[in-house]
């Protein structure tokens, strides 16, 4: 059995938690790690009691853009400010008929077409990550905060998807059609370009995370389907960006309610199995 105490929730999004009333007791702070500068500062405060932390991927402007971000910088810092959770939302194309613009998905899973970006603490350049770190990536993301994004999910209503295969491309533009019906045949069920290495990094650095993607076009994949635009994503982001909001709000509650946070500790010591270290 875990202390349920200990249990401090990271959020990793940006809009729809810009709302000054969302957090208690709020205070934010500019910090560094030693892989850099995080996206933004760290909004520290409580959500119904519930300690958590704050921070927008992209930068509070929306100014980075995704293979540019320095996702070390942010699980780093999210990690030294002493969360034990992340919880992550994203923007996402679908890939299949019945994953709908508007509609929730709790990914389960992802296929990494990216390149060039920093997706392992364990390269030599820090001190404190030494050794080479061989993480399973199966299950990719933790199961009980995946369950507990659904359940708040379910509970509110909303359309949503329990499981779903993220494409996660380089950007920023987005896919060729030819890309798009590829994805379709490799099984995806939707493409973004910030999961990876975000989900990586995460269980490399010990922690629970989940993410709930939103759905806000279908890609370019469809017959007669206009190619996807920013409008077109911003508007359906826009949208339905307060559902993600109350889903990731719900689910803060459901994982500081529960009394065995044993897993948290089984995320731990999967990270000192994998690594090798050479004397």
């Amino acid at each position: 059995m875990g202390d349920s105490r200990k249990i401090k929730i990271g959020i990793i999004g940006g809009s729809g938690f810009d709302d000054p009333t969302l957090f208690e007791n709020q205070v934010t702070r500019r910090v560094t790690t030693p892989f850099g500068d995080p996206s933004d500062v760290i909004t520290e405060g409580e959500i119904k009691g519930v300690p958590c932390a704050l921070l927008a991927r992209h930068g509070r402007k929306h100014q980075i853009q995704p293979s540019d971000v320095n996702y070390r910088a942010n699980i780093w810092a999210l990690k030294e400010a002493g969360c034990t959770h992340v919880l992550a939302t994203t923007a996402t194309g679908s890939l299949v008929e019945q994953y709908r613009p508007g509609d929730l998905v709790i990914l389960d899973d992802f296929i990494d077409r990216t390149w060039g970006r920093k997706c392992t603490f364990y390269d030599n350049s820090c001190d404190t990550t030494r050794g080479v770190c061989h993480a399973p990536m199966r299950p990719a993301f933790c199961e009980r905060a995946r369950q507990a994004l659904y359940r708040a999910a379910l509970a509110r209503g909303y359309a949503c998807h329990e499981t779903g295969t993220a494409v996660v491309i380089q950007g920023p533009r987005f896919s060729s059609r030819a890309e798009s019906l590829m994805h379709r045949q490799w099984g995806g069920h939707l493409v973004n370009m910030t999961t990876v290495p975000e989900v990586v990094l995460a269980k490399e650095a010990g922690l629970s995370y989940a993410a709930v993607a939103l759905v806000t076009d279908y890609d370019c994949w469809r017959e007669n389907e206009t190619a996807v635009s920013v409008s077109e994503v911003l508007a359906m982001f826009s949208k339905n960006v307060q559902k993600a909001a109350d889903v990731i709000v719900d689910a803060v509650q459901i994982l500081a309610a529960e009394t065995d946070t044993a897993y948290l500790d089984a995320h731990k010591e999967l990270v000192k199995s994998s690594i090798m270290l050479k004397e």
